[in-house]
């Protein structure tokens, strides 16, 4: 499962790369996304940063975006509450 659609919400299986020049999503990592931050992974730095780009990325509100799973792992479960959007970078792997 990469990005699963449930109850109107998004499941996100996603492989963080903190510390990278820009933000974006990289494609395909396994069985997850894999996505840069800039952030670096200290003091739950790269956490909060990627929180902020997922809420930007489906045009929510950060307190719909909740980190599940993985808050000390690179490999990280996330649900975007009622999204608005999928970036277009997402698109190719939803699953219904």
């Amino acid at each position: 499962m990469l990005i699963r659609l449930a109850n109107g919400d998004i499941l996100l299986h996603l492989h963080v790369q903190p510390g990278a020049s820009r933000d974006q999503f990289l494609g395909l990592h396994g069985d997850a996304i894999k996505v840069a931050i800039k952030a670096p992974p200290v003091d739950g730095k790269a956490n909060a940063h990627l929180h902020q780009f997922l809420a930007q990325s489906f045009d929510v509100a950060k307190r719909q975006v909740l980190l599940e799973k993985g808050e000390l792992s690179r490999q990280k479960k996330w649900r975007i509450v009622a999204p608005c959007t999928v970036p277009d970078a997402l698109q190719p792997y939803l699953e219904f």
